[in-house]
């Protein structure tokens, strides 16, 4: 099967330039690439180096206020809808013009004061208000597990709880962003994973585990997860969203293609 490979930009060549890591994933062989949080780039200018390059912009999330320093974020707590709407509005005319295939909605972690029913209440709400307005872009939604052990609290842990999370939404613009580094850190086995989540995988990120490094400097065997992931006939993007070490060079990618796992340049 030909996998399709993209960079994650947030991570991948993080040292230079946003609009130079797109060239410089396409020179190391990707076929694409994502992006966490785009925003501080205009669309426009993503979309013209996306052009240049012949590089599909395969996802990126939508705001999700103070997540990443260490805050709540939107999407899952009770009394921030608004600013869910806003955020969600300053996704929507990004991809106007960006034009990705997916966009990610962070769930979030479970808000001090509000009960695990509210904040999925609030989720499936908010679920539902992007996969209807994305659904008029023909842009796809994906909704994230992330382990407990790196952001405790988190709303939506593990593949049950994400699949659970879908049947209450059950919206045909809504699928799963199936990550296997955060699925092995619950010790979830990937083969179970994959099996919980079949027919809504909507995206796949990977990295090694337990130090979140490229493929082959931990303990994650990316041989059975292809194999899992082909067991369900997916057939979408497989995204590399690790933390490169200091003399990290790709040379991962080189023995995927040795072995098969992927298409030779």
């Amino acid at each position: 099967m030909r996998r399709k490979l993209a960079a994650n930009l947030s991570l991948l060549f993080a040292e230079r330039p946003l609009s130079e890591r797109i060239v410089a994933a396409a020179q190391a062989g990707f076929d694409g690439v994502e992006v966490q949080f785009p925003y501080a780039l205009a669309a426009t200018d993503l979309q013209a180096e996306l052009q240049r390059q012949a590089m599909p912009l395969v996802l990126f999330n939508l705001p999700a206020g103070d997540l990443m320093e260490g805050g709540n974020g939107l999407a899952g707590v009770p009394g921030r809808e608004a600013d869910f709407a806003e955020a969600l509005q300053q996704a929507l005319n990004y991809a106007e013009v960006a034009q990705p295939e997916k966009v990610n909605v962070l769930p979030g972690k479970l808000a001090p004061g509000v009960s695990e029913a509210q904040a999925l209440d609030t989720l499936e709400h908010n679920l539902r208000l992007a996969a209807d307005a994305f659904a008029n872009l023909g842009v796809a939604v994906v909704c994230e597990a992330i382990n407990r052990l790196d952001m405790p609290r988190f709303l939506l842990a593990s593949s049950a709880e994400l699949a659970a999370m879908l049947a209450r939404v059950a919206h045909p613009n809504l699928s799963a962003q199936l990550d296997l580094y955060h699925m092995a850190r619950m010790g979830e086995p990937i083969a179970q994973s994959v099996q919980q989540l079949a027919g809504q995988i909507g995206h796949v990120q990977f990295a090694d585990v337990p130090g979140r490094g490229a493929p082959g400097s931990g303990e994650l065997d990316f041989q059975a997860a292809l194999r899992a992931l082909d067991s369900v006939d997916y057939r979408g993007w497989l995204a590399a969203e690790y933390r490169p070490a200091e003399e990290d060079r790709l040379a991962w990618l080189e023995t995927w293609r040795s072995a098969g796992w992927i298409a030779p340049r």
